[in-house]
Order: structure tokens, then sequence, then C-alpha cells
């Protein structure tokens, strides 16, 4: 236990290294907050980092209008907990406003188009860094990410043109318009976020633990079911005890079966899984570069 303490402490150390470089090098930071884990454990970071005053930084969420109940209400009561400013882009604006089309028909999801929304919020806010809980673990894409993820004034990630990073020294200047991605807990693994989660006892979403929900089979996932969700005809729902590894928008956001209602079955459960937490999302299997393309395009 001394050890992996040991190695918990010294990812700490390091985000917060980062997110101080952020608040010294910007004018105009945020933090990204979807609810999920990640974010959560971002947000704990951020408030150690900056103790005793309060985090320097507003929160920013992309809501599709297709999350789950228990993210938004969970969002709400952690901003008011922290003290700290929620600024929120609305998927659901950019759809009635004609800016967005939305999908159509099965499988319709509001995922990509998150997309706009956000480079919307960006420019509207004028903001030039903003801190992001994606993992180099997560998904392929992700493993070629810096700390600091320069994007050009269209808000776009070109893989090949990015800076190089020496010891602990971040490059953040950039050109009016452009800003920066940057993801403090890179290097953390999935079993990394939950051990501190349980070190620290960082509250989460009910999602998280083993819950009862009405799901159906698709692609070899278990999806949970929402009103605005359309089943094919050879689809069934099903009530299962089930939880959540990774939290987005209903439609693209798989579920596992899981007896796992406490942190300690979930770091078990954890450590012995050889599935990644994204082989869950729907989302990432429609290409086999779906996550570098939406990345290329301006996505978290």
């Amino acid at each position: 236990m001394k050890n992996s303490l040991n190695h918990l402490q010294e990812l700490e150390s390091e985000s917060i290294h980062v997110m101080r470089e952020i608040a010294s090098q910007f004018e105009r930071p945020c933090l990204l907050f979807s609810g999920g884990k990640d974010s959560i454990v971002m947000a704990h970071l951020a408030k150690k980092a900056f103790w005793p005053a309060k985090i320097p930084f507003p929160f920013v969420h992309i809501d599709t209008g297709h999350n789950f109940e228990e993210t938004i209400s969970f969002r709400d009561s952690l901003v008011e907990e922290l003290g700290v400013k929620l600024v929120v882009g609305s998927v659901q604006e950019a759809i009635d406003s004609g800016k967005s089309v939305e999908e159509k028909g099965v499988g319709a999801s509001r995922n990509i188009l998150q997309t706009l929304t956000l480079l919307d919020t960006i420019e509207q806010n004028k903001f030039d860094a903003l801190l992001g809980g994606a993992r180099r673990d997560e998904e392929k894409a992700r493993a070629k990410e810096r700390f600091f993820s320069h994007r050009d004034d269209f808000g776009q990630w070109d893989p090949k043109n990015q800076r190089p990073e020496l010891w602990n020294l971040y490059n953040g200047k950039k050109f009016p318009g452009e800003h920066f991605r940057v993801f403090p807990i890179s290097n953390w693994t999935e079993l990394d976020v939950w051990m501190y989660i349980r070190s620290e006892n960082i509250r989460l979403p009910s999602l998280y633990f083993s819950h009862k929900r009405d799901v159906f089979m698709r692609d070899g996932m278990w999806l949970a079911h929402a009103p605005f969700m359309q089943l094919k005809d050879d689809e069934n729902l099903e009530h299962k005890v089930v939880r959540c590894r990774t939290i987005g928008d209903i439609t693209c956001t798989g579920v596992v079966l899981s007896e796992a209602n406490c942190l300690d079955d979930i770091v078990a459960e954890i450590a012995a899984t050889r599935e990644t937490e994204r082989g869950n999302r729907a989302d990432d299997k429609r290409s086999e570069t779906a996550m570098e393309d939406r990345k290329k395009e301006g996505y978290f």
C-alpha cells in the first residue's frame, strides 16, 4: 500500500504542477467538466492545487440535452460545493438555432454535435486554455497527446505538429485566436484514477456503482435506455444490475454488468479486467479513427 500511495502522490504532484502552470501562463483558462470520474478527479486536484484560495477558473460543461439525470444533479451540487462559476454550452440551443443538425433514426446521437458547441463556447468566452480529464491509456488517439495540446484558430488539432515537452517545461505561447487543451492526468491509468478516488474518498455519481436499470444489447454492448432512444426490431429491454465505467451522452455510453457497489469492489474489478473503458463507448466504434477524426475537428 505504501508504494501505491507514493505512486499516486507522484501523479497528483505532477497534475497539480500542470494546473498551476496553466494558471500562471494563461489569462482565461477553464476546466472542462463532464460529470464523469476523470473530470471529478480534476476538480479535486484543482481544489488541492489552489487551496486555501478558490479555484481560479470556471468549469465548462457541454450539455447534449441527453445526459443522465444523475450526472446533471451531481454537477450542480459539486459546483455549488466548490463555489466555482459554471458555463454551460447547450447542444439543444445549437439545434434550435439551426447551427447543428440532429441525427435521425436508430443509432442517432448528439455526441458528435458537441464539437461545434464547444468551439462556440470557447469563442464566446475567449478561453485560451481548457483543462481536460483525458488520459493516454484511454484510446490510441489519446496516446498521441502531450500535456499541452495546441489548437489552431479553428480549434483543430494536428498530431504531427506538437511541441516537445522536456522534463516539466511547457510551452504555452500562441497566436491570437489559438488555444490549448491541457491534460494534467495524461499519465494516469483508469486503475490509478480509481485507486486515487478510494484513497481521497472522492464523492461520485451513483451511476458508477451497481444499480438496476433498463438496458438493451447493441453491437456487443449494453446500452442504458432513455425515452428518446429507438430500439431495432431485434432489440429488447432487459432489467439488469449494471454500472458505468465511463459517462457521456446516454446514446453512446455503454454500461457493464457488475455487482461492484463500493470502491474496493470497483478497484478489484478494474485490476482484473482486460477490456478498456472506452470499449463501452458506441461513439468510438463508428470507425477505426473515430476519436482522432473528432479531435482534429475540435473535439475534447
